[in-house]
């Protein structure tokens, strides 16, 4: 190393303990900045040498900050967080900063999914319901036949399809899925699944009204219940809070039949595993390669694909109930990944 002056030496490390960068001092000193860097390693062992680029715009306080707005809800996007840091301390920064940020601590983005929403009613209604079957065991729930009703549309959103093509190739028919407004017509059925497999399903024409709901448990729940010998006595009935399923016809039918109702809470399809089962069903649907040609091909369709549904399906989504169960508790009653 070139030998340097006592007060010129004492002089670069008085900069070095104040922060200054190696590339500054020797422009500022007229030396050659390995020299610096030389004495740094020499007086300064411990100092951490720059690992050099533009320094952070960001303290760790804004990157605490950032992260705790996102993980508590005040912020849900890069540009809110570049907005509300920019309100707070006089700071700007690009979006993709930010995102950097969340990313190191681990955050990643999603597309917020669409769920019901929950009064603080509707979670202590939720987190009572979790507590009175915590204790349940997959026995338990297999004693319970789960109802739902459903659309399907003819077109559009009954699953997802995909396809490949060239970044710049021309879109081409069977890059496509083809809808109409409205879906081009649908069909609504109703359907429940027992621990034996899917029960009987019907297609409901009409109105939905309380006297239809009846008829319709008089004739499929009860063939279901039949055609898989379950005593009427020993099956719990399972059906969410449409205004049809509480219906004082609904519930004297259910009363004067001698069927068990499973007391359920409101805004909670993610309890019911027949939920699954639909988007099952409709993954079935959506790999036939034509759309339905008509509403009764499509109602064909999923009759059809009702049918083929294994009974190690059902079996499966009904014992999960333990673990869902378990994730509104979790959640004291809040939302859950179901």
């Amino acid at each position: 190393m070139k030998q340097i002056s006592v007060e010129k030496r004492n002089s670069i490390i008085q900069k070095l303990q104040i922060g200054a960068s190696s590339r500054k001092i020797s422009h500022q000193l007229r030396i050659s900045h390995t020299t610096v860097n030389n004495i740094r390693k020499k007086y300064l062992p411990e100092q951490q040498k720059s690992q050099g680029g533009c320094p952070k715009k960001l303290s760790l306080n804004d990157e605490r900050k950032i992260v705790r707005s996102i993980t508590s809800g005040k912020a849900d996007t890069a540009v809110e967080l570049q907005k509300q840091l920019f309100r707070d301390t006089g700071k700007t920064v690009h979006p993709e900063t930010i995102r950097n940020v969340l990313k190191q601590q681990g955050l990643k983005s999603l597309v917020k999914p669409k769920k019901p929403l929950l009064t603080p009613k509707h979670k202590n209604q939720r987190l009572e319901f979790a507590r009175r079957h915590q204790h349940w065991t997959i026995d338990d729930w297999k004693r319970v036949v789960w109802s739902d009703e459903t659309k399907v549309n003819r077109y559009g959103s009954d699953g997802r399809k995909w396809s490949w093509k060239s970044p710049n190739a021309l879109l081409k028919e069977h890059h496509i899925d083809p809808t109409l407004k409205y879906g081009g017509g649908s069909v609504m059925i109703w359907g429940c699944m027992t621990t034996e497999g899917v029960g009987y399903m019907c297609r409901i024409d009409d109105r939905m009204d309380s006297q239809l709901y009846t008829e319709i448990l008089d004739d499929c729940l009860f063939q279901s219940v039949e055609y898989y010998d379950i005593e009427k006595s020993s099956f719990i009935f399972q059906h969410d809070n449409d205004p049809k399923h509480t219906s004082k016809l609904a519930e004297k039918w259910l009363k004067d039949n001698g069927v068990q109702v499973l007391d359920w809470p409101a805004q909670s399809p993610d309890l019911n595993p027949i939920e699954h089962l639909w988007q099952y069903l409709k993954r079935k649907l959506s790999e036939y390669n034509d759309p339905p040609c008509s509403i009764n091909e499509l109602w064909e369709r999923i009759d059809a694909e009702w049918e083929k549904i294994p009974r190690d399906e059902c079996v499966k989504l009904i014992e999960s109930m333990p673990r869902r169960v378990k994730a509104v508790l979790k959640a004291k009653g809040g939302y859950t990944k179901y």
